[in-house]
């Protein structure tokens, strides 16, 4: 029997009944299990391997919204099953939520377009020839750097030489000094 590749499906799961039980800093915890729990069982997940069922990083973010101690009574999502993990969302996503996705995507552009020239320029660097001089000066530049390790290394040994490994406690009190 051929399972689908991609199978979608909503659902709403009630959450209330689980963590009215539970102690109050437990219980968004204990909402994030129980969608977990519901989405292998119903979607038939291998073994119920809750390692296997993903939640959203925005929609997590709104189930712990209220703090820890308030989480939502029950919550409409959508569950998509691509081989063998199931990701769940929001079932209609909110429209502060698409902003933010917005903006974090264009975070993610910047940071991408800064670390590409970044890499072209040592491309570029290392396609040159190197020429005597260019050797000689890399060769004068690797010793003077051994040099100052070596500098460095002896002024730390200094360092830790007069340092004190134990500290004694000061006995402030009288009554301890006897």
């Amino acid at each position: 029997m051929a399972e689908n590749q991609n199978l979608t499906r909503e659902y709403v799961i009630p959450l209330r009944r689980v963590w009215i039980r539970a102690p109050e800093y437990k219980r968004s915890g204990k909402a994030v299990k129980a969608i977990k729990q519901f989405i292998a069982k119903h979607m038939k997940v291998a073994d119920r391997d809750l390692d296997k069922v993903k939640l959203d990083v925005y929609f997590n973010n709104e189930v712990w919204f209220k703090g820890r101690t308030n989480p939502p009574a029950k919550v409409k999502v959508r569950a998509v099953k691509e081989g063998g993990i199931v990701r769940v969302t929001f079932a209609e996503t909110p429209k502060y939520v698409e902003f933010l996705k917005k903006k974090h995507e264009k975070f993610r552009k910047k940071e991408e377009k800064k670390e590409v020239p970044a890499q072209s320029k040592e491309s570029e660097r290392k396609e040159e020839p190197k020429t005597e001089e260019q050797k000689k000066d890399e060769a004068e530049k690797e010793k003077s750097v051994e040099q100052q390790n070596i500098q460095q290394a002896e002024q730390q040994a200094k360092a830790e030489k007069h340092l004190t490994k134990v500290k004694e406690p000061k006995i402030q009190r009288m009554a301890l000094k006897k």
